[in-house]
């Protein structure tokens, strides 16, 4: 009788190969597949395993993990290098690269690496995971997503999913690869890789095998400056309120009393109009246009205003980061005879990531009479003792440079276990070691704040033109330059699993899986002196006892049964409990279903329910001080005169909290699904899926804050509330004073979380024709659901095709692609598929639509010798640009750097030599 996915019963038999290390086998046995714990010949489950093959990855030019999960449609809102580009207040967790299956978030996404575990990124925030910089992809033989919940089987933090890196698991001879690609629009984004594998001994032969790759990997920065796309967005001229009001010449910052008497005056900033008295801002330059070489404008719409200039940080500022990333992989294996087998791994990554931003900037106080423009006007006149004598100048420092940063992050995991059959069992125990270390350097224009703020009152620095070379000398001499933070995490585990056929069924075997793990997870965290003083201009200080070092103990045990009741019906279960020091423990079970009623068809269906403790930087993170998109103040829009999205703009400073008292999430998700192969070769299949999460571990977002004044109020400290000032605003109380000094972002459990969707795919294969062979694969995901309440018994928030606080979920996403081959030729055309949304919401501005993102790959490959293949190819063949959006979350303004490509078209090529 025919299989009705015979496609995975290969793949089955491959895994088998791998598995065992054996060479060949004459009998069809049992493996293991992500999403359970018992062998089985099957390769289908009753929970949906998408799989991307080596083949899949070098036909797309594909060189890390970031790139190839980028290809999931089931993904939504990763954490991506053109996301993270983040100077100034901006560097939480900067150079993290994340996966988010669902958009349920990086920290319910469970990325393993040959089933097993590893450290998370070090650097507390937000999100809790894997680096995928940390995944030795050059050394990835297969990766198998899991797309349902996995808590039963693999631990809290699998909610949304299970990403399973498989490594090659044995390999004899030498291999080598080598790849440069080059954006075809030129200046930048290029990349160029090498890897180098090589083992010997033959596990079936000699009873060992010995294997290990060496990757590294180039790539180039990209300024916006060198994309034309960047220019026919026109950021200027439609998001002038997301630019900057920190200009060179400076802007002026002016006390209602000086703005007064400058309009008693009649002095005219702009050369035309006697000063606003409601500008925000003046500037010497604006009667002259500002200085548009520097990127300062003058935009009267602009948030420099009418009389001010603005800083367009878009036509100069950094879209992809210069990188060095190297990676190690090795394998051992070793037949200890009886049945039993020895084996270890040792996984290095290091990822150098370089990143550059605007030049600082700083409201610097000057004595009027160091404001030329100032000569003749009554302020001059003041009494040497007035306050108002002193102006505040809103500079950008471009003497000092463009504010650069190093982060270094490296990653160790050591595995050493052994597995075999005792007593009837199968089993596999190991222990396991892994590292995250994460330094941030500060690398040039970071300055010492007070030899700036010096330099600017007696006169050495010059807020509106050039400061000659003392001051040029002063701004050297102030650079801060070397680690800036440190964070260091830990993960040891010991996990066993053991699984036997208990008893004979009309369907087989019924099977039991067992199994258990301890884990110890560490996390320090270390600021430098200057850095815990607050000393460092453009950095953000946690203050000086924010240093901090915590670890928890995790324990767990599980179980799974399998129980094929006849050849047509197999039901599964599985439970897991897992118990974390401080946040408690739950119990986490699921059934699963399995039904082929012809050879044709399977229908499954899995329910379960998980948990996910918060982790230790929602627990013990120290209050951090962070910057705020920018976002419209709506007390402003009701307060100010003559008030307008501009005026009322800017990037609020953000308190950020943990939360020690926090409970775990809970979730509960069903899934039901077909695959159907109606004809070999063909087969097609839809899956559905619902996930609900409650007592949810978030933090407001700051457009959700000042959207509901009424309910969160509270969180924002205005320097007219004497009672609601944190000590840094506290000095500058003004009761005549309405705007913003701060708002906190507090970690909390509030609310719940619903989505849902379909996950539709396609294959079809061996399609003989007269031109040669094709295939044809489809994998796509519907969002049916996708809302979140902000608060218990709050409304639900929708962010599928919404733009809402820090991301979309877009309603369709999909990755085609067809193949061809013919003898030693071979070639591929994909397509990867994001269906539009709803731009935003921006007070005072129209709602809007961000068009679909659909980019077309091409590639080729020639099987030159059984030996050397070459292959070339083209990513982005139309050259699509990002679509526009007037987002507010990522510094970067125009466009959502988190699934877009700013590279544009992208042509690379590869050459293979193999000696086995």
């Amino acid at each position: 009788m025919r299989s009705p996915c015979p496609s995975r019963i290969a793949l089955a038999v491959a895994l088998l190969a791998l598995a065992s290390g054996a060479q060949a086998q004459e009998k069809l046995e049992r493996v293991e597949v992500t999403g359970s714990a018992i062998k089985r010949i099957e390769g289908e489950t009753s929970l949906p395993v998408q799989v991307i093959s080596r083949s899949e990855i070098d036909k797309a030019g594909l060189t890390t993990a970031a790139e190839i999960l980028s290809r999931i449609s089931a993904s939504a809102n990763n954490l991506t290098d053109g996301g993270s580009v983040a100077p100034g207040g901006f560097r939480d967790q900067m150079g993290f690269n994340g996966a988010n299956l669902r958009g349920l978030g990086v920290s319910s996404t469970l990325v393993l690496l040959n089933g097993r575990r590893m450290a998370n990124f070090a650097s507390p925030g937000d999100s809790a995971g894997v680096d995928l910089n940390s995944i030795p992809a050059a050394a990835i033989q297969r990766v198998e997503v899991l797309l349902d919940g996995a808590s039963s089987l693999y631990g809290s933090d699998a909610i949304g999913g299970v990403i399973n890196f498989i490594t090659r698991k044995d390999f004899s001879g030498v291999d080598v690869s080598l790849m440069a690609g080059n954006t075809t629009e030129g200046g930048g984004g290029n990349k160029r890789s090498a890897t180098l594998s090589g083992g010997f001994g033959d596990y079936g032969r000699d009873g060992f095998n010995v294997m290990g790759v060496l990757d590294v990997q180039r790539a180039s920065s990209l300024n916006a400056s060198q994309r034309k796309f960047i220019k026919e967005l026109d950021i200027p001229g439609r998001l002038p309120d997301l630019l900057s009001s920190a200009s060179f010449p400076g802007n002026l910052v002016l006390t209602s009393t000086q703005q007064q008497t400058l309009v008693d005056a009649g002095y005219k900033a702009n050369g035309k109009t006697v000063v606003d008295p409601d500008a925000a801002y003046i500037n010497p330059s604006a009667a002259t246009g500002c200085n548009p070489a520097n990127g300062s404008l003058y935009l009267p719409e602009g948030i420099g205003g009418v009389d001010g200039c603005t800083f367009d940080y878009m036509r100069d500022i950094e879209l992809y980061p210069k990188s060095r990333k190297s990676s190690a992989f090795g394998r051992g294996v070793l037949n200890l005879g009886g049945g039993h087998q020895l084996f270890a791994e040792v996984s290095l990554a290091r990822s150098r990531t370089f990143y550059t931003g605007t030049p600082n900037r700083i409201d610097a106080d000057i004595d009027v009479s160091r404001v030329p423009i100032f000569a003749g006007t009554p302020l001059l006149s003041l009494d040497p003792e007035d306050e108002e004598r002193v102006i505040t100048a809103r500079t950008r420092l471009t003497e000092a440079g463009l504010r650069t940063s190093e982060l270094v992050s490296s990653s160790n995991r050591f595995v050493v276990g052994t597995n075999g059959t005792l007593v009837g069992w199968d089993y596999e125990w190991a222990l396991n070691h892994s590292t995250s270390k994460v330094s941030d350097r500060d690398y040039q224009g970071y300055l010492d704040e007070q030899k700036i703020r010096d330099g600017f009152a007696d006169g050495t620095l010059n807020a509106f033109g050039p400061s000659g070379a003392a001051g040029l000398a002063l701004y050297e001499a102030a650079q801060i330059r070397g680690e800036v933070r440190r964070a260091t995490g830990t993960t040891d585990s010991l996990d066993f699993k053991m699984s036997r056929g208990l008893m004979p069924l009309a369907g087989g075997d019924l099977a039991l899986a067992l199994g258990g793990e301890f884990r110890r997870e560490k996390q320090n965290y270390h600021q430098s002196d200057a850095l815990k003083a607050d000393t460092i201009l453009g950095e953000t200080s946690q203050g000086p006892d924010s240093d901090f070092g915590k670890s928890r103990k995790v324990a767990a045990v599980f179980s799974e049964i399998s129980a094929p009741l006849t050849k047509q019906l197999e039901l599964q279960g599985a439970f897991r409990y897992e118990r974390y020091q401080v946040s408690g423990g739950a119990l986490s079970p699921k059934l699963g279903l399995k039904y082929m009623p012809t050879t044709e068809l399977l229908l499954r269906a899995s329910v379960g329910k998980g948990f996910r403790a918060p982790s230790m930087s929602d627990l013990y993170r120290p209050t951090t001080t962070g910057t705020a998109a920018t976002l419209v103040d709506p007390v402003c829009m009701q307060e100010a005169s003559n008030p307008s999205p501009t005026k009322c703009s800017d990037t609020w400073t953000t308190l950020n909290y943990s939360n020690s008292q926090l409970k775990p999430e809970k979730s509960r998700q069903f899934s039901a699904g077909v695959v159907f192969e109606p004809q070999r070769g063909v087969v097609l299949n839809a899956d559905y899926w619902n996930i609900e999460k409650s007592n949810l571990i978030s933090t407001l977002g700051v457009d959700v804050i000042l959207a509901n004044l009424d309910k969160y109020g509270s969180l924002v400290h205005r320097y007219w509330d004497s009672a609601n000032l944190p000590a840094d605003c506290a000095s500058h109380y003004d009761p005549d004073d309405y705007d913003i000094c701060a708002i906190d972002l507090v970690k909390a459990n509030r609310g719940k979380q619903r989505i849902s969707g379909v996950d539709l795919g396609a294959s079809f294969s061996g399609l003989k024709t007269s031109v040669g062979e094709f295939a044809l694969r489809l994998n796509g995901t519907l969002t049916l659901k996708s809302q979140q309440q902000t608060g218990d018994g709050d409304p639900f928030v929708s962010n599928l095709g919404q733009f809402i606080n820090d991301g979309v979920v877009q309603r369709w996403r999909h990755t085609l692609s067809v193949d061809w081959t013919r003898g030693p030729f071979t070639a591929t055309l994909s397509n990867n598929y994001l269906s539009g949304y709803h731009d935003q919401h921006i007070v005072g501005k129209e709602d809007r639509k961000v068009a679909a993102y659909s980019l077309w790959n091409l590639s080729a490959g020639w099987e030159m010798t059984k030996s050397l293949t070459l292959r070339a190819g083209l990513q982005n063949v139309f050259d699509k640009a990002p679509p526009f959006s007037q987002q507010a979350w990522f510094f970067v303004s125009g466009y959502d750097p988190s699934y877009t490509d700013p590279r544009g078209r992208f042509a690379y090529v590869s050459l293979r030599y193999t000696i086995q």
